[in-house]
């Protein structure tokens, strides 16, 4: 699921510890970042096809929309998505805009399937998506089968409800069924004691209502699951990866997509100099995307961009790489990769 750019990586700042909570973290995180890179809010950063396995088992293409939006107002030590923000309130028709050059540029094919607008924060919140656009949106996209948002769990409310209602009044003036709405929310961890560390400020509690919010009102779940976040032992990463997929099905996800805990944003890398993160090997995504796959519960993907960071062999990486987009469009286990040049084989940690 590419997200932005590889960037480069920062060297890593002078260990420091890392608060116990409150306040006191966000200023931590934020004087570990780097400088924010200037975007402009009349224009999507990227957009592009994927191809991903839908719930009737085909692989067909979708469009992804990269939105340039308001930074989220929470301030998680693994999250890079800033990069792609702006700071302040994002003004109204803005991301109306933006959907609209993305709509006129993208390949006419693709156009009526799944539609995922991200805005690397929550679609949900007032200041990155004015509420006041949602009739404009809900017209843009009411000729998609499914739309697919991303929202902060604690945002989850009665904005979903609000846009979805606009979603059915702009469908039924096309006099076709509304696009299936589905809301990506990222759980990172089942692991209490990991999540409440991370800055998030969302408890597997508070996550399993918002889940069940969702169901109860007919909106689709897709969850973000971090592979090898940092305050866990590595060693026992993939099984972690497993048990928070059981929970993401547990909650009434029907997607679940398993993201390595990329290096780069500051806060890692201070982490990683005391000795709490270590970034994940490749093999350690391929055992947990092996091992997570659930086809009678839902689709499990592994997140592909930037791959090459977690590799240690260039021989077999291309082949690797390839073996988990198998994975990712089949949805059941394929023979794992032999090299000849590394002697390792696929998923072996």
């Amino acid at each position: 699921m590419l997200r932005a750019p590889p960037v480069s990586r920062p060297a890593a700042p002078p260990a420091e510890a890392y608060p116990a909570g409150g306040p006191a973290r966000d200023r931590w995180v934020l004087a570990r970042r780097g400088p924010r890179p200037e975007h402009d809010l009349s224009r999507p950063r990227a957009f592009f096809v994927e191809h991903e396995r839908n719930a009737a088992g085909r692989v067909v293409p979708g469009l992804t929309v990269l939105l340039t939006s308001r930074e989220c107002p929470w301030r998680c030590v693994m999250c890079d998505l800033w990069r792609g923000t702006v700071p302040g309130r994002v003004p109204p028709g803005r991301i109306p805009r933006q959907v609209a050059l993305a709509l006129a540029g993208a390949d006419p094919a693709v156009l009526g399937g799944c539609l995922k607008l991200y805005n690397s924060g929550s679609f949900f919140d007032p200041w990155a998506v004015p509420p006041t656009d949602y009739p404009a949106l809900a017209a843009q996209v009411a000729g998609f089968a499914r739309l697919v948002v991303e929202c902060h769990p604690n945002l989850v409310g009665r904005r979903v409800l609000e846009f979805q209602q606009q979603l059915r009044v702009a469908a039924a003036a096309r006099q076709r069924p509304p696009p299936v709405l589905e809301v990506a929310l990222g759980l990172e961890t089942a692991d209490p004691e990991v999540l409440a560390r991370l800055n998030k400020r969302v408890s597997l509690e508070q996550f399993r209502r918002a889940a069940d919010f969702l169901r109860q009102h007919g909106v689709a779940l897709r969850v973000f699951i971090l592979v090898q976040p940092p305050f866990a032992p590595p060693d026992g990463a993939v099984e972690a990866a497993v048990r928070s997929v059981d929970f993401a099905f547990a909650c009434g996800a029907t997607v679940a997509v398993l993201i390595p805990t990329r290096p780069g944003n500051g806060a890692l890398e201070a982490l990683a100099a005391a000795g709490q993160f270590t970034p994940p090997r490749l093999a350690t995504l391929e055992a947990a995307l092996d091992r997570s796959l659930r086809p009678a519960q839902g689709r499990v993907f592994a997140d592909l961009w930037d791959l090459e960071v977690f590799s240690d062999c260039p021989a077999c990486f291309a082949a690797r790489r390839g073996r988990l987009e198998q994975i990712n469009h089949a949805q059941r286990p394929v023979p794992p990769v032999r090299c000849a040049h590394c002697g390792a084989g696929s998923g072996e940690i």
